[in-house]
């Protein structure tokens, strides 16, 4: 019998690290790995077109603003090398000293105040309708979101027929309607376009209200009906609470789609009128950077518009979302 002095390697052993020391060293590799590429690093081959689309068509863009914002740039021949000097925050100080910029945050504050709760309440309620609804369900989601995937330019030549100074509405009206007419008049032509907007986009909303519904146990209508409570207090004892990450959500996409408002006042009031009051950040862009030939500028007020964006979105996140625990 061979004895085993303890601390050494009887016959036959391997020499080399300990299966103990390989476990310890392999340990923090699965770890980094599993950090990086995630429990199952096969999605990152299905996720990578996204990704790339994600940079190419976002990412580089607004690192290529953020560069150009500081920039003396103009548009140049392609291929032409010419000089565009650095600049500092002479396009910021340009940007902000001029009145039509505030005026346009100030339009599209108007815009948000008006489109993003109006979007929540609708969006919910009707939703909750639909999702109580036995008969002809297919049928109220289609018409929900028909108006979602038409072209904008369709959709806004009807709304030019209703609120037009001889439209629809001010026939109805009569001598109710307003002088000026709605497209036309500095107070109601922002209203008018955050409630069309609100009308178009309702449907996509409307599903992911739906969807997040589909998550809440029909147990918590049942015991809040046990206990006395009505079809009200239903659904802001159990719908609301249940939903609030699809709230966030909508509140998030209806801030980011409502700060890049462009093609609704550029359609249904001719450029933003009357007088600069429905025109939108984006839009105030468009006019410097590609008809006023100061794309410079127009990129100042692209970055501003995007920290403006992040600090409405962290705020709503915090009287929305909460903090999660």
């Amino acid at each position: 019998m061979t004895a085993v002095v303890p601390g050494r390697a009887g016959p036959g052993a391997t020499r080399g690290a300990s299966p103990e020391k390989d476990g310890k060293d392999a340990a923090p590799r699965r770890g980094i790995l599993h950090r990086l590429l995630g429990a199952q690093p096969h999605g990152l081959l299905f996720s990578a077109p996204y990704i790339v689309f994600v940079l190419v068509v976002f990412a580089y863009p607004v690192v290529f603003a953020v560069w150009m914002s500081f920039q003396d740039y103009f548009f140049a021949a392609p291929g032409a090398v010419v000089d565009r000097p650095f600049v500092g925050f002479d396009n910021y100080v340009t940007a902000l000293s001029d009145p039509e910029v505030w005026r346009s945050f100030g339009n599209v504050g108007i815009f948000l105040i008006i489109n993003v709760p109006l979007t929540v309440v609708l969006s919910i309620l009707l939703a909750t309708a639909l999702d109580r609804v036995t008969k002809a369900r297919t049928f109220f989601r289609v018409s929900y979101y028909v108006p979602y995937v038409t072209a904008s330019v369709a959709v806004v030549a009807v709304w030019l027929f209703l609120f037009a100074r001889g439209g629809l509405v001010n026939n109805v009206l009569g001598p109710l309607a307003p002088d000026p007419s709605w497209l036309v008049n500095s107070s109601l032509a922002m209203p008018v376009i955050a409630v069309f907007v609100t009308w178009k986009g309702l449907g996509f909303y409307i599903l992911l209200y739906l969807a997040a519904l589909q998550n809440v146990p029909r147990e918590l209508y049942e015991s809040v009906s046990m206990d006395g409570g009505g079809k009200l207090r239903q659904f802001f004892a159990v719908t609301v609470p249940s939903v609030r990450p699809a709230t966030l959500l909508v509140v998030l996409l209806a801030t980011i789609t409502g700060a890049n408002l462009f093609t609704e006042p550029y359609l249904l009031t001719g450029g933003g009128g009357p007088n600069g009051a429905s025109t939108s950040p984006v839009l105030l862009m468009y006019q410097r950077g590609i008809e006023q030939q100061n794309p410079d500028v127009a990129a100042a007020i692209g970055v501003v518009l995007i920290v403006f964006v992040l600090a409405i979105a962290l705020l709503q996140r915090k009287l929305v979302g909460g903090e999660e625990r």
